[in-house]
Order: structure tokens, then C-alpha cells, then sequence
């Protein structure tokens, strides 16, 4: 990190005293008016709703009066026409903005009384849009008012605890199980994608533990809703060598399948750095260096010096894990290595990557996520690739050192 270091001095000398305008940036998912809306068919009343990013939700019904709830961590709405939304039958007034620091609410008055029967959020692998369907029928007002009323049991994330620092002579890995709490993730049969990933997490971290010298932090250690920005905050403050997202996402039709490898897109550092405006927590963007007195500029272009430091070996962190995987059969998507604007990879000093083991929406992916046999082979097979990693890393590193 030498290099970036002195360019960091440089650029904090060349912009201070420089009247430098803040961008208008946005880390909020945006609402998309394309294809967004309610649809009445006979008995059925259909809510699409498609965002430029994927994020928690949670969704159900409140009774006097009749009206559907919608909550978002956390959406822009900017751009919303609500007599174009709510134009179907069955829907009478929408209203939406935000009700705690971090989430958004949407509501929808229904004039009768329409059950939740499947919600459920797709993403596009590609692009990181995200779209979220809730499927309803009509039903009685009894059997309505039994069915409503909001989540029981969800627990909103506290401050972020104290973690203890790594040892010099050690690997931190830290794995982090993607959705969580009121943010189920993806689902099939009974299954949900934050039951299986936590469960996978935890058996990388045993085959981890077999290495003798490497650490592992989970980032969620049961079933509790964790933030992105809390994730990757948490990977500072401890000062993890390294950042694996685990998923195993949806799409419809069941289109995609095999693992798949994501990092940062080379053009979506400016949509990782948004959350700069909007959180204020610069402390969790950059190990060891303050940036909350700093303009948005000059942190966004230190953040992109940080990133060309961090990119090669993200990248080579990549391919050691499709590496891995492969020598385990695991079955590859036919694109495994891609890149594109994940939140939770916005950690610019950090190799990080985003896992997709496989989608649920497959039949055979589903098949071999919810096999107790499959997924530790996979386990084996990360720890190989991650293994192999540190090795290459620490010889590349030594060399640049010198």
C-alpha cells in the first residue's frame, strides 16, 4: 500500500485548497417506472415493482383499513407516478417515503381484501437490477384480518459491536452469508437463502480452521438482518485480509445456473463510492485513513487509488476460487468469472468478491445447495483456492515489497 499512500498525500495536497463542487450522488436503490405497477386479473392482484439494485425487504398486510406494506432498506422513489401505479383494480391510493434512518416504507390501500400469497425479489446477474413480485388473491375479510398484521419476532440491528484486531501472523477471512432477518433472500421448497448460506459459511470456516493458520469472521452468526454498509464496516474494524459474499440467488424461469464469481466492476466504482453522500461513515470505505473531513471528490478519487492497489489481487482471489471449485466438479456457470456494482464488495482496501453457488431457481443447483455431501466438497474446495491465494498473494506482495 506504499504507492497509494503517496498518492494519497498528493492528492490531499493538490485538493485542498481547491473549490471543489460535491457530486450528486446516490447509494439508495432507485425505483424504475418500466415495467413497475399493479395488475388486476379476475381474483389476482399482481404488484411489480423493479429497482436498480436489489436490497432487503419484507412485505405483508395490515387490516382498518385493507392495505398492503411494503418496507425497503432503502429506496429512492424519486420518479414514482402513484395514479400510474395504483391504475389496476383492487388498489385505490399508494404512499411511500421513509419511516426509521435507513428504511423506506410503502403503502398500498386495497379496496378489498387480498392475501399475500408468494413475494419474492430476482436480480439480474448481470446488471444488479432487481425485481420484486408479490403475488395476491382475493380472500375474506376474515380470513385477511387473520393473516395481517406486521412480522413477529424482527429484530432491528444495533450499534456495531467491539471485534477483535487480527494477529500479524495470521489470515483473517471473513465470510459473509448473504440476507438475513427480515431479509429472507431467495426461496424454494421450504428452503431460504439465508438459512443455507449461514450453514455454508460455517462449514468453510471449519475446513478454514484446518489450515492452522488462518482466522475466520462471520458476519452474521444466526438469523439476524445485518446491513451492507454494517458488513463490510465490519471487515475494517477488524481488519480482514480478505471478503467472500456467499449467495444463492433466483432468477426467473430458472435461466441461470452453476457457480459464479463476482468483483467490482471497473466502471461501477463511482456507484460503490455513492454511499459516500449518503452514510456519512467514512471510517468503514478505507483502513487507516480518515476520510470525514474530506470532500466527496478528493474521497472518491482516494478511493479509486486504493482500488487500483486492491484490484489485481481481487481479481487473482477470483480465479483461485473458480480454481478451487472446479477441481471439487463443482458445475461452473458458463460465465463463472463477472464482475458488476455490488454494494457489499464496495470495501476499496479489501480483495473482495461476491460467491454465487448456484441459483435455487435450477433443479440441479437446488438439488446439490440443500445436500449436506455437495456442499462441504464445495467447502473444500474454496479453502483449496483460498489457500492457494495467500500463497500467490504473499509471493506477488513480497516482490512488490523489494
Amino acid at each position: 500500500m506504499s504507492r497509494f499512500f503517496a498518492a494519497l498525500t498528493l492528492c490531499i495536497a493538490l485538493f485542498s485548497g481547491a473549490v471543489l463542487h460535491a457530486q450528486t450522488l446516490s447509494g439508495l436503490a432507485r425505483y424504475e417506472a418500466a415495467g413497475s405497477g399493479f395488475s388486476a386479473r379476475g381474483a389476482a392482484l399482481t404488484l411489480t415493482l423493479n429497482l436498480s439494485q436489489a436490497v432487503p425487504y419484507r412485505v405483508y398486510t395490515l387490516d382498518t383499513p385493507t392495505r398492503l406494506v411494503l418496507d425497503f432498506r432503502e429506496v429512492d422513489w424519486a420518479g414514482v407516478d402513484s395514479a400510474a401505479v395504483t391504475s389496476a383494480r383492487g388498489v385505490t391510493d399508494m404512499r411511500f417515503g421513509g419511516f426509521r434512518p435507513g428504511w423506506s416504507r410503502m403503502v398500498a390501500d386495497l379496496d378489498a381484501p387480498f392475501a399475500i400469497t408468494t413475494a419474492e425479489m430476482s436480480r439480474n446477474p448481470d446488471t444488479g437490477q432487481a425485481t420484486l413480485t408479490v403475488a395476491m388473491t382475493r380472500t375474506t375479510a376474515a380470513d385477511f384480518a387473520a393473516r395481517s398484521g406486521p412480522p413477529k419476532g424482527d429484530a432491528w440491528p444495533e450499534a456495531l459491536a467491539a471485534l477483535p484486531k487480527k494477529l500479524d501472523d495470521r489470515v483473517l477471512v471473513v465470510l459473509d452469508p448473504g440476507h438475513g432477518g427480515i431479509d429472507p433472500g431467495a426461496s424454494r421448497d421450504g428452503q431460504t437463502e439465508k438459512e443455507l448460506m449461514l450453514t455454508f459459511a460455517r462449514e468453510i470456516a471449519e475446513e478454514l480452521g484446518r489450515l492452522g493458520t488462518v482466522d475466520v469472521l462471520l458476519t452474521r452468526t444466526d438469523d439476524s438482518f445485518v446491513s451492507l454498509e454494517r458488513r463490510v464496516a465490519m471487515a475494517h474494524q477488524a481488519g480482514a485480509d480478505l471478503f467472500i459474499s456467499l449467495h444463492a440467488d433466483a432468477l426467473a424461469e430458472g435461466r441461470a445456473h452453476g457457480a459464479t464469481v463476482h468483483t467490482l466492476a471497473d466502471d461501477a466504482t463511482d456507484e460503490a463510492s455513492q454511499l459516500l453522500a449518503e452514510r456519512h461513515d467514512r471510517a468503514d470505505l478505507l483502513s487507516g485513513t480518515d476520510l470525514s473531513g474530506q470532500d466527496d471528490v478528493v474521497a472518491d478519487v482516494l478511493l479509486d487509488l486504493a482500488r487500483q492497489e486492491t484490484e489485481p489481487r481481487t481479481k487473482r482471489l477470483a480465479r483461485a476460487l473458480i480454481g478451487g471449485l472446479e477441481s471439487k466438479g463443482a458445475p461452473l456457470n458458463r460465465r463463472p468469472y463477472r464482475a458488476a456494482a455490488f454494494s457489499v464488495l464496495k470495501a476499496a482496501d479489501i480483495p473482495s468478491v461476491l460467491l454465487e453457488i448456484g441459483f435455487l431457481s435450477s433443479e440441479r443447483d437446488f438439488a446439490n445447495i440443500t445436500n449436506d455431501a455437495w456442499r462441504r466438497s464445495m467447502a473444500e474446495g474454496l479453502r483449496d483456492g483460498i489457500q492457494a491465494w495467500i500463497i500467490a498473494d504473499e509471493a506477488v506482495r513480497g516482490v512488490v515489497r523489494q
